[in-house]
């Protein structure tokens, strides 16, 4: 008979039991290239090691989203364009503004010396103004001319009888309002009355106007059949709850956490298309670091070192804007620490830098159940947390210890605007998403699966295609109210 010559990969049978090489597939093949075992049928051996079933969490939770959650609020739209408006300030009032004739007892201000557009004089003959130098001299008087319009001037006459120029005040970077008038016996606002002719402007309010365009933000993942039937010998669980020994079960649970955080992501990092590549079809959108860049406060280099009177600074700057009472710190790692430091010589004893709460019921616990801190500061109180999404590796954590984007203070509460559609007043959060949505469809957050597996019957295709997809963009209304804090 004919000796039978085994085939490569198959066993060798023997006479006696024991555990040879040559009869028991083996777990790992040392003679194959880059530990490539030479017989591929060699998966498992005799004495099974010890697997952890379980992948280590060394990341902990990775999703980054929470931050619009926690300050703003979502709500539909039908249009292509989000329109508001926002109240321009009451007073009349004017910045760098220059003098270009001082003789005599007069001076002559030329309201608009940069030509900026939509800069108007609206300051009426016999409106009693305050001029006020960048030295700190100050001058009351009354205006005895005005031309009105873009350029603009008026001329003033100082009640101390001297010119500004006599009195010492810089030619540029004056700053002009307007406290009231003064009129004499007699005198019509109307040009022709008796007295003083000059008429009086009437003036009617300008709306303020903006706007932002939401984005398609989708995301695929595609799964053949064949896989979606192949078990793992790792247990599948992550941070939404998925659990299996099914390896695609991950992968579509990843997709969908990192489509998750692509929603909020979007709505921070938002800038609008400014060029010719696709402006019409894909004009972008303004997110939240772009609109208070824009309209609202930045703040360059805040260090612990700087102490209180940086921060003080900001708080000054607050006055003249909305002036919110409780406002809410997200910050990075350093920032957060140098909040620390500036408040560590702080206590409940000194004046106005006692803990405060009253964002959250007056409730410290409720306030560090959400990883707020609360501390007062002058008028204004203020909860500081971290916002990890700064402190994140792969987004903005920073790069050789220098971040650009180091913290953002948001006001709490609600604005009032004129909604352009409903044509009324409003109130909303100074922060809040507009997602597409109608009775037809609601583009929110769609998820969809097509294909022929998983249940899905839509095509021949032997692959399961699960699709996400969400049409959005961020309102920032009174930008002014925001603070950005940059570290370049």
């Amino acid at each position: 008979m004919a000796n039978l010559t085994p085939e490569f990969g198959s066993l060798i049978p023997t006479q006696t039991t024991q555990a040879l090489a040559t009869n028991y597939l083996q777990w790992n093949d040392n003679g194959g290239a880059n530990g490539i075992p030479d017989n591929f049928a060699d998966f498992a051996q005799q004495y099974l090691p010890e697997i952890y079933e379980a992948e280590v969490e060394r990341y902990g939770n990775r999703t980054l989203n929470g931050f619009l959650k926690m300050v703003g609020a979502e709500m539909p739209m039908s249009s292509d364009q989000v329109i508001w408006s926002e109240q321009n300030r009451l007073h009349i009032s004017y910045n760098n503004v220059e003098q270009v004739d001082g003789t005599g007892d007069l001076s002559v201000i030329d309201i608009n010396p940069a030509a900026t557009a939509g800069v108007q004089n609206v300051i009426s003959v016999n409106d009693t103004v305050v001029v006020l130098d960048p030295a700190g001299l100050e001058a009351k008087g009354i205006v005895v001319e005005s031309t009105l319009g873009a350029a603009g001037t008026i001329t003033i006459q100082p009640f101390s009888g001297s010119s500004l120029a006599t009195q010492g005040f810089a030619a540029a970077g004056l700053k002009v309002f307007v406290y009231g008038s003064d009129y004499s016996k007699g005198t019509s606002l109307e040009a022709g009355g008796p007295g003083n002719s000059a008429s009086r402007n009437s003036i009617n309010p300008v709306l303020t106007q903006y706007s932002n365009s939401p984005i398609i933000i989708r995301d695929q993942y595609v799964v053949s059949g064949s896989d979606t039937a192949q078990i793992g010998w790792v247990n599948v669980a992550t941070e939404d709850g998925t659990d299996g020994y099914l390896w695609y079960l991950k992968a579509a649970s990843e997709t969908k956490l990192r489509f998750d955080d692509y929603l909020e992501m979007a709505m921070v990092e938002g800038e609008r298309n400014e060029s010719a590549l696709n402006p019409l079809t894909q004009p972008g959108t303004q997110g939240l670091f772009a609109a208070v860049a824009e309209r609202g406060n930045v703040e360059t280099g805040f260090t612990a070192a700087d102490g209180l009177d940086e921060f003080d600074a900001i708080l000054k700057n607050l006055d003249t804007q909305g002036a919110v009472e409780e406002n809410m710190l997200f910050n990075n790692r350093q920032t957060s620490l140098d909040f620390d430091d500036m408040l560590a010589g702080l206590n409940g004893g000194n004046a106005g830098a006692g803990a405060a709460y009253g964002l959250f019921d007056n409730s410290s616990d409720m306030a560090l159940n959400l990883g707020f801190s609360g501390f007062r500061r002058g008028s204004y109180d203020f909860y500081k947390t971290d916002w990890k999404y700064l402190n994140d590796a792969s987004t903005r954590g920073a790069i050789d210890g220098v971040s650009s984007i180091e913290g953002v203070l948001v006001p709490a509460g609600t604005s009032t605007v004129y909604d352009q559609v409903l044509g009324t007043n409003i109130r909303r959060p100074f922060l809040h998403v507009r997602y597409r949505a109608s009775q037809t469809d609601d583009r929110k957050m769609k998820q969809w699966v097509t294909g022929s597996v998983g249940g899905a019957q839509s095509s021949t295709l032997d692959a399961m295609e699960i699709n996400f997809l969400s049409e959005r963009c961020l309102i920032t209304q009174g930008a002014n109210n925001f603070v950005l804090f940059k570290g370049i």
